[in-house]
């Protein structure tokens, strides 16, 4: 089990719901057994709704991982990127939890776009908060033809995931109240020399900053 599933806020509450909820459709069946069909209907029922509940909250913590919580503006990554040709570039993107990737990127810029899981107010109390996910790198061309016509280059930035949340949400509507998956993020910015950049993220979305010189 990865330990940050244990510390998803709402993964204590899959476990208490499940095993209240298992104890019941339990005891549910021992009082049909013993022919007192009303407290048998009762403890099925409510084990039945409890297991749902467990369900649900443990698919949400599981589909949370990989999510960052975003409550201000935060260093998502740092990317460094190098011309390697005409039209061609390669780019370092570094994670803040240490994980670091390198991509061959055709075109004139680099970009980046994002998921980002916005919770309701009501969601938040329980200790769920807006969070965010890098989905993807490519190179962009500025040439709208060059766009359209010439060869691209898209990497993935997400982990591969048990659950996709982003996905699940835009398929089933029930989950409107509670969350707001409509919501994505892109930016770019021109790659001719070598730069390192931060790449940004807020509440309004993703921004990509020239890194600041570190001081000697």
């Amino acid at each position: 089990m990865p330990p940050e599933l244990i510390n998803a806020p709402l993964f204590p509450f899959a476990v208490l719901f499940g095993v209240i909820g298992v104890a019941l459709l339990f005891g549910g069946i021992f009082s049909f057994i013993r022919f007192k069909y009303a407290q048998s209907t009762f403890r099925l029922l409510t084990g039945l709704l409890l297991v749902t509940l467990g369900a649900l909250t443990g698919t949400i913590s599981i589909g949370m991982l990989g999510y960052r919580a975003l409550t201000r503006e935060d260093v998502a990554a740092h990317i460094t990127v190098k011309p390697d040709g005409p039209k061609r570039f390669i780019a370092t993107v570094r994670f803040p939890e240490g994980r670091e990737a390198t991509f061959e990127l055709l075109g004139d810029e680099i970009y980046v776009d994002a998921h980002i899981l916005k919770w309701h107010s009501y969601a938040n109390m329980i200790g769920l908060h807006t969070a965010y996910e890098l989905d993807r790198v490519a190179g962009r061309y500025h040439d709208i033809k060059d766009e359209r016509d010439a060869k691209r280059t898209v990497h993935a930035l997400g982990k591969e995931r048990m659950i996709d949340l982003y996905a699940l949400r835009q398929r089933n509507t029930f989950l409107a109240p509670l969350l707001d998956a409509e919501y994505g993020s892109a930016t770019f910015v021109p790659v001719n020399k070598p730069a390192e950049f931060e790449l940004r993220v807020s509440t309004t979305g993703l921004l990509i900053r020239e890194a600041k010189p570190k001081k000697p």
